[in-house]
């Protein structure tokens, strides 16, 4: 009687494991009606949706960036970002993430690259726990990229003798970015590392899924926030052709 009792018990707690993690995963931000505007085809920018990912394909790119969501994030949130980028030249890829989790599918960006046989450089980054991912994607295959983007994010991978650029970006009002850590593991990024704070900027003003949960409130508006991103990873990228 015992050991069914425990079976019983066992069967139970897993039941309530799996609920729990249901209910966790299933509450999460969703794109809104920017981000999906954000999606349409142009004349200078193509969308794509190819398997896991949603590539805005310029012409003649040469440049391309794989770019993971942040943790709970519809992916297709970034699409204003991407679009942005897209419209200066580069090719953005966004990645869907198991359960909109990077954590779950970290080398997600693995046969990205060779669908794009057009490009020359490649970077990778990402959003929170996404720039995370990234970054530890990044450490194991750092001759596969030129560079590094981290949006409110911290790499707990060493990347200190990577020999990547990296480039760091967070908003002054940001309320959900731990900056105890990311002054912690500072020391695994280059020496150069380019870190930029956007004035008035929160943690989700990088994509367009409206308020986060603990995040500050902001003083500028979620597409000033995209603009200035795009001009300083512009300037990154421009100078990393040089």
């Amino acid at each position: 009687m015992k050991k069914h009792k425990r079976l019983k018990l066992g069967v139970v707690a897993v039941l309530l494991l799996c609920c729990a993690c249901w209910g966790y995963t299933a509450d999460y931000y969703h794109a809104d009606d920017i981000a999906v505007a954000a999606m349409s085809s142009a004349a200078d920018v193509t969308v794509e949706q190819k398997g896991n990912t949603l590539a805005f394909v310029p012409e003649d790119a040469e440049t391309g960036l794989i770019f993971y969501p942040g943790g709970k994030v519809e992916y297709t949130a970034y699409a204003p970002l991407m679009r942005a980028l897209a419209d200066n030249g580069v090719l953005a890829v966004l990645v869907k993430m198991p359960l909109n989790l990077a954590v779950l599918h970290m080398n997600a960006a693995n046969d990205i690259p060779e669908q794009y046989p057009q490009i020359r450089d490649w970077y990778i980054g990402g959003h929170s726990l996404g720039g995370s991912m990234a970054a530890s994607h990044a450490a194991k295959n750092a001759l596969a990229y030129d560079g590094l983007v981290l949006l409110a994010s911290y790499s707990t991978a060493d990347l200190s003798a990577s020999g990547l650029r990296v480039i760091s970006i967070f908003g002054s009002k940001d309320g959900v970015l731990n900056m105890e850590k990311y002054a912690e593991y500072r020391r695994n990024l280059p020496a150069a590392l380019e870190e930029h704070i956007i004035e008035g900027g929160c943690h989700a003003g990088f994509g367009s899924y409206g308020p986060q949960d603990g995040d500050g409130v902001p003083t500028i508006t979620g597409e000033a926030q995209i603009a200035e991103a795009v001009r300083l990873l512009m300037a990154f990228l421009d100078s990393t052709r040089e």
